[in-house]
């Protein structure tokens, strides 16, 4: 109840400060025009190439540049461990946008600024990617967004997690607030044991220390540009200085670090004539004031981005990304953001090169990683500017601190592991589901159970047992593949087994069709699902909306001695002895019950199943999050996995390859293409149960050799047509993971044999 009037007086102020933020946008687009650009993906509106059909991304958030280079790391190391997740990354500055969708390039699927923390633009944002997991790397505490996520199913976690000294009190000061928020995240894992006590004194329930992603960093990762590699190669300095990140002034008697190192270099040129400076401003909008401050004292200098053949004493970097590459000719390295009261930044790239370091006092910002390495020795704190030519000249010839340093950044990895262990683990514990209230999903709910009481008042009880197989959703959860099996595995052990199906888009005339194992029978008659069944040749078939009418008419033509019920989980009228229910591991919730979604009934309805069987199955995934939710609403029914093993035509080397489907879930078949060794040049939907004519398939045709689609597409198509446009349909043969017991469970209800 207090987290709830927490959050109703958060979205009281929310709605007050509306009108603000609007003008604070303003003023921020007016003093940057770049601002501007993609200004409406902070309220929620993003890209179409963004939106995703099925569940299952993964949502990175990372603020700035510092965050989204942290997470290059861990992103590699998700993309092996789940490389059928899409990874979107969100920030929110315009240099941690430019760096990621340079950095991320391959790593990420799309990148995008964050939402500003409404719910409306939250929502909209989660309703667009529909993750599975939200990663929120660092600080960043967002009551909506922490929220949100949580209670549309996917995980939520904090990682890298830190809280500066300079942040705490004023975090503590609202503890009361962010205590309701931080109950949220599914876990935070916190860069050391401070910051993971200082959650905990916020209320944070689930905070562990980790270890800090940033000791993962691979110095041969990264990279010296082409063109300032040879500039050095030409220029040749006796000893390179870098003055990374520096920062102005954060408090009244703060110096400017920028006015610090040019003064401690105009010093040091006295006994170092050939050194080069780097400087690297932490902030863009810090370039042109260091320019300018140079040429003010009259130091030649090149900026980065206009580099010509000239050799001067100080490079200027005034580009975005290309820090951690230099720091591997750097020796020595002053870390920015210490003199002001700043806090400091990662000292741990420069000393994963073996560079020695130079901070000032303020490293409050990275205070457990500031007090390892000075109980090591392996950095150099300086307390007043001063004192700085001093000591980065005494480094400039000694660089056993920084082989300390090395050793010491090396001894703290493996924080990436953990954590993407935790992503793992959060991402087969969720289940999304659709967020907010379905207004009249109550109206869809009343009404099945209406018709369901008026049809078993007249219950049909056939003499043979009856196997239903159904599903919540209205189709796509791979029905027919599994009653193709279930018929194979009934014929192979001597039955006779007769499916009663409705022939759903067959156009004949006839209200019931009977077709005897071995028959055959056009499309238009049968219907593509039932075709399919047909064709296998295990069952007898008896087609039409009334099934038992279809019963009865097939009982005087075939002597059966089991009924699989086709789709039939909804159909009241016929008396079933074991119900069986398809649930798809891709998509298993399908936005909830009409209108917004297409289950035709809620989760709670697996009460009444006898055995539930996950179809569209990954291998390695254990889908936990899943079968707790089953278990939920039927503690003993019996849970099996089934996949799909795809048989694909011959293609020939070099041959271009494109894909379409007309299927009630198009992301199954996509899904199965991307585990085939082949390269699909496109993917092209159609509406489910679509009959394809010359001007659909001539344009696909015309884009590739060969054209892929499933068996059930291939029925919808003229043969000749198919020919023409050189189409094959990839077979496909269900793979249960726990066979025996399933057969063994069916068993049960099967009369015994003659």
């Amino acid at each position: 109840m207090r987290a709830k009037l927490i959050y109703l007086l958060y979205w009281t102020l929310q709605a007050l400060a509306f009108p603000f933020l609007l003008l604070y946008l303003a003023l921020r687009i007016h003093r940057n025009a770049a601002y501007a650009n993609k200004v409406m993906e902070r309220f929620g509106f993003l890209p179409d190439s963004l939106h995703r059909t099925v569940p299952g991304a993964i949502w990175l958030h990372a603020v700035s540049v510092g965050e989204a280079i942290t997470a290059v790391g861990l992103l590699q190391r998700l993309k092996q461990e789940l490389p059928f997740a899409p990874i979107y990354v969100s920030c929110t500055t315009l240099a941690g946008r430019a760096m990621a969708e340079q950095k991320l390039t391959g790593l990420a699927d799309g990148v995008f600024y964050a939402p500003i923390d409404y719910r409306f633009a939250v929502r909209r944002v989660l309703r667009a990617l529909k993750p599975s997991v939200v990663i929120v790397m660092e600080t960043e505490i967002w009551p909506n967004l922490y929220r949100d996520t949580c209670r549309s199913g996917a995980r939520l976690l904090v990682v890298n997690g830190r809280i500066s000294d300079k942040a705490l009190p004023k975090y503590l000061r609202f503890r009361w607030f962010f205590r309701a928020a931080l109950a949220w995240p599914d876990a935070i894992l916190a860069q050391d044991a401070i910051a993971s006590a200082r959650y905990e004194q916020l209320g944070a329930p689930h905070a562990i220390a980790a270890g800090n992603l940033k000791y993962d960093f691979d110095p041969e990762s990264t990279s010296i540009a082409p063109a300032v590699h040879d500039w050095l190669r030409r220029y040749d300095p006796e000893r390179i200085w870098i003055a990374a990140s520096t920062m102005p002034p954060a408090e009244p008697g703060d110096p400017d670090e920028d006015d610090i190192v040019l003064e401690t270099f105009e010093l040091l040129r006295e006994r170092f004539p050939r050194l080069l400076l780097i400087l690297v401003p932490r902030r863009p909008e810090r370039f042109d004031e260091a320019a300018a401050k140079l040429t003010a004292r009259g130091i030649p200098f090149q900026r980065r981005s206009k580099l010509t053949e000239e050799s001067v004493p100080v490079l200027l970097v005034d580009t975005i990304g290309e820090l951690s590459g230099l720091f591997r000719v750097a020796d020595v390295v002053f870390m920015g953001g210490t003199f002001p009261h700043r806090g400091g930044h990662n000292i741990l790239e420069p000393a994963a090169f073996g560079v020695p370091v130079v901070t000032g006092p303020h490293m409050e910002n990275f205070s457990e990683i500031a007090a390892d390495f000075r109980a090591a020795g392996a950095v150099v704190t300086v307390k007043e500017p001063v004192d700085l030519a001093i000591a980065v000249g005494r480094l400039l010839y000694d660089r056993s601190i920084g082989e300390i340093g090395r050793q010491l950044s090396d001894e703290r990895r493996g924080a990436t592991g953990r954590a993407v262990d935790a992503v793992v683990h959060a991402y087969e514990a969720a289940v999304v589901r659709p967020i907010g209230w379905n207004q009249l999903g109550w109206l869809w709910q009343a009404g099945v159970a209406v018709d369901r009481a008026l049809k078993t008042m007249r219950l049909d009880q056939p003499p043979q047992p009856v196997i239903s197989v159904g599903n919540l959703a209205m189709g796509g959860t791979g029905k027919t593949p599994f009653v193709l099996w279930l018929c194979e595995r009934l014929a192979e052990r001597g039955h006779r087994p007769a499916v009663l199906t409705r022939g759903y888009q067959r156009t004949t005339s006839e209200p019931v069709t009977t077709l005897l194992p071995g028959e055959r029978a056009s499309v238009e008659r049968t219907g593509e699902e039932a075709q399919l069944i047909l064709r296998a040749g295990h069952a007898a078939l008896g087609i039409g909306a009334d099934r038992q009418a279809a019963r009865w008419a097939l009982s005087k033509q075939y002597l059966y001695d089991v009924i699989v019920l086709d789709d039939g989980f909804q159909h009241w009228r016929i008396r079933r002895n074991l119900d069986i229910v398809l649930i798809d591991a891709i998509d298993p919730f399908r936005n909830g019950l009409p209108p917004r979604g297409t289950l035709r009934e809620p989760f709670s309805a697996l009460r009444r199943a006898q055995a539930v069987v996950i179809t569209r199955t990954q291998p390695g995934r254990t889908y936990q999050g899943l079968l707790d939710e089953i278990h939920r609403h039927n503690p003993r029914v019996p849970i099996f996995q089934a996949s799909v093993q795809a048989e694909v035509p011959a293609v020939p080397p070099g041959t271009t390859v494109g894909a379409f489907c007309g299927l009630g879930q198009p992301e199954g078949f996509k899904q199965t293409l991307q585990n085939l060794d082949l390269s699909i040049s496109f993917f092209r939907v159609f509406p489910d149960h679509h009959h394809y004519t010359e001007q659909d398939l001539q344009p696909m045709s015309m884009r590739s050799q060969l054209l892929l689609t499933t068996e059930k597409d291939l029925l919808n198509i003229d043969p000749d047509l198919a020919q023409t446009c050189k189409v094959e349909a990839v077979r496909m043969k269900l793979i249960l993971t726990d066979e025996p017991n399933l057969l063994d469970l069916i068993g049960r209800v099967l009369p015994p044999l003659e």
